[in-house]
């Protein structure tokens, strides 16, 4: 190792020259230095990347090459810093292929994954850099604890990257990941295109003359969007979900449940070799870096640690609530032959009967809560909680380019005046956007050289549209996505601290799904919702017998739901506990690792896998589990605001110190329990189910 003087200094780099005529590259003079949508066309992204990459090689030489012995500043801070230019692009484009796509867009994705994977893979299997960090990581002298994660966290990296391999292995690491870049890609666009390759027209009034007007409003709106006549359900959740609930249909319905659970599977889409490769690929990366199987790699960096653990608490919880979950069956089956339903119920039945019951038995349904819901009333009482919670302010600023005409933009201060955040808000259904709800930020928060940047941060959903008729009327089900993501929200505006790489939802996986988590109790909160929710039409609020009711039905099928989502856990704990290569069949590996939570009756020739875009192509491969995990959390730390009251500042103000403001700075277990005083328990989940009284 070379020989000097102790330097902290970031290293300078030869930066090649820039294009500034491309927005991309240039300084952005706008509110809050926010991205300038308007300004970019979709020429721009190529070239923009390629002039990135350069910099960030650029970047990365200065660092390698410095003559100054490695120090913290020297090494760990500049390669935090570095890529600055290529964050920017990257957190646009990669965000924008999600809410804003286009077959144009995708095609550059194709091209431009595989350089930015190159890059990634030269950074670190890089020896000479692998040397100076490995070297601070042996002499790092006297460090604060955030410097020390960081560190810890950089150091790391490298090694789970590759980075101690031998050079064979180090190019047999480089060709997997590479692999599995391109595989995960294809996976996702494939599931987008078999979502948005099936539609069902309806031009027979008498076929939906019994469905409520909102549903055949919005069917109405999706057939005249694709110049059809009569009515169109698609596979997106708000079209398909409020068919499935309200139509008697059964031959319609099944057919549009096997359309659903047969997506990516088979046909031109098909996703079945892409599942196999990447589990495969995923495998053999785990075996290159010293792993018997990819979760045991994977949950080395969660709050879980390893493989038996996760496999013991979702057995754990399969093994308290699975009875009851057959029970729940049961007695939905047991109410539809009630009404002279025949045979037995199928998964198709399943939403129409369950809502009927619920109707029947808590005089609640989705018709009945949703006048109470307008969106934009919704909106009010979610900004309303973080004010009384945590002191934010939310200020709609229209100087802020946005992405498309549906998204808004906010600036969110604190109670002081400081400004926090900008929030952009994208809330409909469309062609370019992949089906779900997910919180994504453009830009995170950082201090470099005693100057705060603050985070961009997006919540991308897909409630149902205004209609001509109506405004955008929540079902229950949506406000509980909207609390679950401004949870996500939350975390990374309220985030603080120097290295954007450790603040906001920069977490383990197993750790970041407890604040969504945490804000969807106050959906059933009565003093939240008396706040806020009032008919649309009437301005009268919500009458207390229905907040009674909705609080009444909160358990309804927690069993049922439970099970489900352990089951989507341990489908995912199978694929990625392999030891040995799978060229089996996707669909019958499926059925074997969902069999214990089976519950609804088993539908040959159906699979979840080829469109799981959760595990297949997002960041939860054996990590699923996360969210039974965080329910664990979240029912615990709720318990909390329950004892000492739904809105206390005192409860909130320790939940932002030890978990929203604190991000990854440190391990989670340690910043749970600073909150809550003791480890969390299955217990606090199974009693917040009301499971065993």
């Amino acid at each position: 190792m070379a020989a000097g003087c102790a330097d902290n200094s970031i290293p300078k780099a030869q930066l090649p020259e820039l294009d500034l005529s491309n927005p991309l590259l240039a300084a952005w003079n706008t509110p809050h230095q926010t991205p300038p949508f308007s300004e970019i066309e979709l020429s721009d992204y190529e070239p923009a990347f390629d002039a990135a990459i350069a910099c960030s090689r650029a970047e990365v030489d200065a660092i390698v090459n410095n003559p100054k012995k490695p120090t913290f500043g020297n090494t760990i801070v500049a390669l935090e810093r570095q890529g600055e230019l290529l964050n920017r692009i990257s957190g646009i484009f990669f965000n924008l292929l999600e809410a804003d796509t286009s077959d144009e867009m995708q095609e550059i994705a194709l091209r431009v994954q595989p350089k930015l994977t190159e890059f990634s893979n030269d950074l670190s299997l890089n020896p000479e850099l692998f040397a100076r960090v490995k070297y601070v990581y042996e002499h790092p002298g006297r460090l604060k604890k955030e410097d020390k994660k960081l560190l810890e966290d950089t150091y790391q990296g490298f090694a789970r990257s590759g980075a101690a391999l031998s050079d064979a292995d180090k190019e047999l690491y480089r060709k997997y990941s590479s692999e599995l870049s391109a595989l995960t890609l294809q996976f996702g666009q494939n599931a987008l295109a078999g979502t948005n390759a099936f539609t069902l027209n309806i031009t027979d009034p008498k076929v939906v003359a019994e469905l409520p007007a909102f549903v055949k409003e919005g069917m109405a709106a999706d057939a005249k969007a694709r110049g059809e006549k009569g009515w169109t359900v698609t596979l997106q959740q708000p079209s398909y979900l409020p068919f499935m609930t309200y139509s008697s249909n059964r031959d319609l319905k099944e057919k549009l449940w096997r359309a659903r659970s047969t997506i990516a599977l088979g046909g031109e889409f098909d996703n079945c070799e892409n599942v196999k490769k990447i589990a495969n690929t995923r495998l053999k990366i785990a075996n290159l870096l010293g792993y018997k199987c990819y979760a045991d790699y994977v949950l080395e960096r969660r709050m879980a640690e390893n493989t038996p653990t996760v496999n013991a608490f979702l057995e754990e919880l399969l093994t308290a609530t699975k009875s009851y979950a057959d029970a729940d069956y049961r007695m939905v089956s047991d109410y539809a032959a009630s009404l002279g339903f025949k045979g037995q119920l199928m998964p198709w039945d399943w939403s129409y009967y369950t809502e009927k019951y619920k109707d029947e038995k808590y005089a609640l349904n989705t018709e009945l809560v949703k006048p109470y819901l307008k969106l934009e009333n919704v909106k009010k009482g979610v900004f309303m909680l973080a004010n009384k919670l945590y002191g934010l302010n939310f200020t709609p600023n229209d100087k802020i380019g946005v992405y498309h005409p549906d998204v808004t933009a906010y600036d969110v201060t604190d109670e002081s005046g400081r400004f926090m955040a900008v929030l952009y808000l994208d809330f409909f259904p469309r062609e370019s956007k992949r089906s779900g709800a997910w919180m994504t930020e453009f830009r995170g928060a950082k201090i470099e050289d005693g100057e705060e940047t603050r985070p961009l941060v997006s919540l991308v959903m897909n409630f149902t549209k205004p209609t001509e008729t109506a405004p955008s009327l929540l079902t229950f089900d949506e406000l509980e996505t909207f609390l679950h993501e401004f949870g996500h929200a939350l975390h990374g505006m309220l985030g603080e601290g120097k290295y954007e790489s450790q603040t906001g939802t920069s977490v383990y996986r197993d750790f970041v799904e407890l604040p969504s988590q945490l804000m969807e109790n106050w959906a059933t909160e009565k003093e939240f919702l008396d706040l806020w929710a009032v008919h649309y039409e009437t301005g009268e609020p919500i009458p207390a017998d229905l907040v009674d009711r909705i609080v009444a039905a909160q358990n309804y099928l927690a069993a049922y739901s439970n099970v489900r989502q352990l089951s989507f856990g341990l489908t995912d704990m199978a694929w990625h506990t392999l030891t040995e290569p799978f060229e089996g069949d996707v669909v019958e590996f499926e059925a074997a690792s969902m069999t214990p939570t089976q519950v609804l009756p088993v539908v040959p020739g159906t699979a979840m896998a080829p469109s799981f875009g959760h595990i297949f192509s997002g960041g939860y491969a054996a990590g699923y589990y996360g969210y039974k995990w965080a329910e664990v959390l979240e029912a615990d730390a709720f318990s909390l605001f329950k004892e000492k009251g739904i809105f206390n500042r005192e409860v909130a103000s320790s939940f932002r110190e030890n978990v929203l403001s604190k991000g990854g700075t440190e391990h989670p277990m340690e910043l749970y329990v600073r909150f809550r005083g003791h480890k969390p328990e299955t217990k606090a989940l199974i009693e917040k189910m009301g499971l065993g009284k």
